[in-house]
């Protein structure tokens, strides 16, 4: 195993996914199998698109994996996760402590595991949270969250700080296991794509298109040409409206104010294009499984306006000394360490990898009209200017799409009978944050038995403490905000 996945990771290929199952009689339709703990390992690249699983069945009376954290940073946290919510031993971990699970929670309760049952009481067994001290002349902490002041979901943050100088950030996160991958167990698959769309809210389209891909690649359903365009369509509308959004958050973070309020302009303007085009202000109910629901297209003009709204206010923010001199050289993430943690999307690209699942993953071609922008910087100013080229990169999608899509739904649900047996899939989607990833497993009924589930803030969380340190404390909420990190698509 530890041979193989050295040998891949070699080779170019990147750990997408680790899934854990409790597998019983029940989960696999019925077939007489003793139950068993199995991982799935997968690994992908591209282009062109390649995936490979990688399967590890366990005892279940004492089930356990070889660490492979030496290997991947991104394979330690997922082997914390399976220790925490299954109770899976990563053997030679170097970092075995939890990760999901705060102390408060029951020790020796699994939650993901069938046999779980109702939770025991919780309590404080282990004490408090065992933060990294930083000591020495001057060392203060400030401990920020986990409520904050806004409409954030809960995140602790903890700095280690010498005058204004960040020496060390550690993020604590997990305050709400809401247990969604639990949800989708025991369903049909239709009934569970609203789930999928609120795993983060503002990320529906790229949610909703990587559970339903994962999906019909279990049925073995193909979907026509006419829904690939739509479902390409919808998910450079969601990566539109958020980048948007976050050019106009990161000019107020340094205080100009006005070209917030402008930026917030051009986002309303785009959420009511979305609710013309879908019915729904985030895009809800675009993708389906099987196809799409375009209710309205866009005029060109209308696209360009926006295109040419967005450049000025581009424009106006990097013509502005005090912003441009607040975003360089702040925060920077080095090409090396995002390649060491696993970063995806924007986060990624702003340090120089062109990872992009459109073009790695296609579920429609856009060869010839994509054009996936990079900075080397890595800094708040390098993750501004990605937001920019992808806005404009966008919007030439768009208007190139807007001339081959009709209103209207396209595909059919459910599929036609397959081949009786459990079957499973995976679904890989560049969404606006960056790759989101889906396996599902479905048994003899065509029942959902497994949902893993991983937005790109798994990946990219653990790159902010290493941005952060020597910055300043206040610079964090500029830095913090030019990730921008899903807190509900990491605390699933």
């Amino acid at each position: 195993m530890r041979t193989r996945t050295e040998s891949l990771l070699a080779d170019g290929y990147r750990l997408a996914l680790v899934a854990a199952h409790h597998d019983t009689p029940a989960t696999l339709g019925g077939t007489a199998r003793p139950c068993a703990i199995r991982v799935v390992y997968l690994l992908v690249a591209g282009p062109p698109d390649s995936r490979i699983e990688l399967h590890l069945r366990l005892d279940p009376d004492a089930p356990a994996v070889p660490s492979l954290a030496e290997l991947s940073f991104p394979a330690g946290r997922f082997e914390r996760e399976m220790h925490d919510l299954y109770g899976i031993e990563p053997t030679g971990h170097p970092l075995p402590r939890r990760l999901v699970r705060h102390p408060h929670w029951p020790h020796h309760w699994y939650p993901m595991r069938a046999d779980a049952g109702e939770p025991p009481p919780f309590g404080d067994p282990e004490g408090p949270y065992p933060f990294l001290t930083v000591e020495g002349p001057g060392v203060y902490e400030i401990p920020v969250g986990p409520v904050h002041a806004g409409l954030i979901e809960p995140g602790h943050f903890r700095f280690s700080v010498v005058g204004e100088t960040i020496l060390k950030l550690k993020a604590r996160l997990w305050f709400l296991h809401r247990g969604v991958e639990k949800l989708f167990e025991g369903h049909p698959p239709a009934a569970k794509l609203p789930l999928a769309e609120r795993i983060s809210g503002d990320t529906a389209v790229g949610h909703a298109l990587a559970y339903c891909l994962a999906v019909e690649d279990a049925q073995g359903l193909a979907v026509s040409p006419d829904a690939q365009r739509g479902r390409a369509f919808l998910l450079e509308l969601e990566r539109l409206h958020n980048h948007v959004a976050d050019l106009g958050a990161l000019c107020n973070d340094v205080g100009h104010s006005v070209l917030h309020a402008h930026a917030g302009r051009l986002r309303e303007r785009l959420l009511r294009l979305n609710a013309r085009v879908t019915g729904h202000r985030l895009l809800r109910g675009g993708v389906h499984l099987g196809g799409t629901r375009l209710q309205a297209i866009p005029e060109p003009g209308e696209l360009q306006a926006a295109a040419r709204d967005a450049q000025e206010i581009v424009a106006l923010a990097l013509g502005h000394s005090v912003v441009r001199d607040r975003f360089t050289g702040t925060a920077v993430l080095p090409t090396n360490a995002a390649r060491d943690l696993g970063a995806l999307g924007y986060v990624a690209r702003a340090s120089g990898l062109p990872e992009d699942a459109r073009l790695a993953h296609p579920h429609y071609d856009l060869r010839g009209h994509l054009r996936v922008p990079t900075h080397s910087g890595g800094d708040v100013l390098a993750r501004f200017l990605i937001r920019a080229d992808e806005i404009d990169a966008s919007l030439a999608l768009l208007t190139h799409l807007a001339d081959t899509l009709t209103p209207g739904p396209t595909g059919t649900w459910p599929p036609p009978p397959r081949h009786t047996g459990p079957a499973s899939g995976v679904g890989i989607v560049e969404g606006w944050r960056g790759t989101i990833t889906h396996r599902v497993e479905l048994d003899d009924n065509d029942t959902l038995t497994r949902v893993k589930v991983v937005d790109p803030s798994f990946f990219n969380w653990p790159a902010l403490p290493v941005a952060l340190a020597g910055t300043i404390v206040p610079d964090f909420p500029l830095a913090n905000k030019s990730f921008n990190l899903s807190y509900a698509g990491n605390d699933l």
